[in-house]
């Protein structure tokens, strides 16, 4: 299963603001602070195993993830 897989736009949300020391690790994203107290990452992910990537760094930072969107 030798597919090319083209990198997607995701949107994803996180309970809470972000600091932007928290921001930088999350390297390549764009980050913004919503009004009702989300931060939403937004940005291009190569493929599954870089987007499993940064979920695990969202895990392990104990940010609490609130939905994931591949924005088309």
């Amino acid at each position: 299963m030798d597919e090319m897989h083209e990198p997607a736009t995701y949107i994803i949300r996180i309970k809470g603001h972000l600091t932007q020391q928290w921001a930088a690790r999350f390297e390549g994203m764009t980050y913004e602070l919503t009004e009702n107290g989300e931060t939403h990452l937004i940005g291009q992910i190569a493929d599954q195993a870089a987007l499993h990537s940064l979920l695990r760094t969202i895990r392990d930072a104990g940010l609490e993830l609130l939905s994931i969107n591949q924005k088309t």
